[in-house]
């Protein structure tokens, strides 16, 4: 009897297409994307109208310079990163009532003004140690009226009236073109 010759087994790859994509529509699914979400920034309503001119006490603008070279220049003065947050605050509350200082809390104006050679690192390193000289002022006035910290769980109308007597005015004027605050 002569012997049938078998062919090597068949696989069914019919359902093959089938099972790809649910495998793809399932880490379509379950797969989560970082979204960066930035600064939160408000900025002014848009008007046709030029913005009217508000004339300022220089001694109330806390003004924060820096150069296509990441250095600080704080009220005429270079400074230091790491100096930035202690001098807002003191600027800010005057407690020693300078007359070089802000008069009051709810009249200091941070001035920040940067090159577009600034780097991205040291523009979000002085912002951050602008927001939190802020950040701590709050805290401290809720602690000394309140008794507690000031946190996610301090209700609206509170905060509110800490942000009303210590307000976060920063304002950004326009980048200068590349190294020309240098000159």
């Amino acid at each position: 009897m002569a012997k049938k010759e078998r062919g090597a087994p068949e696989i069914n790859a019919s359902s093959m297409a089938d099972i790809a994509f649910l495998l793809l529509v399932f880490f379509l699914v379950t797969t989560t994307i970082d979204v960066e979400r930035g600064i939160a920034v408000k900025l002014p309503e848009w008007s046709n109208e030029p913005p009217e001119e508000i004339n300022l006490k220089q001694r109330n603008v806390f003004s924060v310079l820096v150069n296509a070279q990441n250095q600080l220049l704080v009220r005429g003065e270079l400074a230091k990163i790491e100096e930035l947050r202690d001098r807002a605050k003191e600027f800010i509350m005057n407690p020693s009532a300078n007359p070089e200082l802000s008069e009051a809390p709810n009249q200091a104006i941070i001035s920040l003004k940067n090159d577009r050679g600034t780097s991205y690192e040291t523009y979000i390193e002085v912002y951050n140690e602008l927001k939190a000289a802020y950040n701590e002022l709050w805290d401290e006035e809720t602690m000394r009226i309140y008794g507690v910290h000031y946190s996610e769980d301090l209700p609206k109308d509170k905060k509110d009236k800490i942000k009303a007597k210590i307000p976060f005015v920063l304002s950004e004027a326009e980048p200068t073109a590349f190294g020309e605050e240098a000159k």
